[in-house]
């Protein structure tokens, strides 16, 4: 029965996440998070992040991914506007973006394969990182996040 109620009140939210494009992250945000504070579902998810892990991922992410996405993951100025070539430009990896879009096993894959397809020139890192190496690095972008959109990700995107 609680989860019949959690579901019906989570099911709207996760429509106006889908709606939301990927470029209007703040404002599919904001939406996303009154929603939740309405419905009291705020507060409850509580990271527990090993702070060795978030190191590595940092050091990692520095040898091997900040020469597109920047030092502390702030990406490329005009991230939303396509280059010559149709593609976009790496966006940052913080709350301002759209990573949190994304479930753990999707950016694992963006990560592993590249990708997403067709969108921008993430080369794949499967021969180059190995797993443990992968998930230190999505820890540290995910604790770049604030604590609402991590709450959010995780109820929306994660856990459901």
């Amino acid at each position: 029965m609680k989860l019949q109620r959690f579901l019906s009140r989570i099911i709207p939210v996760a429509c106006i996440l889908l709606l939301g494009s990927c470029t209007d992250s703040v404002t599919t945000a904001t939406k996303l998070l009154q929603q939740l504070q309405q419905q009291g579902l705020m507060g409850e998810v509580k990271r527990n992040f090993d702070t060795k892990q978030i190191k590595r991922g940092h050091e990692i992410f520095i040898k091997n991914c900040a020469i597109c996405h920047g030092q502390n993951g702030e990406g490329t100025a005009d991230w939303r506007k396509p280059l010559v070539n149709g593609r976009y430009p790496p966006p940052p990896l913080d709350s301002t973006a759209h990573a949190w879009h994304h479930s753990t096993e999707e950016l694992k894959r963006f990560i592993l394969k590249g990708g997403p397809p067709g969108e921008g020139r993430m080369p794949e890192w499967q021969d180059k990182l190995s797993e443990q190496e992968i998930d230190d690095i999505l820890v540290w972008v995910k604790s770049l996040w604030s604590e609402e959109i991590y709450e959010a990700w995780y109820r929306q995107i994660e856990n459901r």
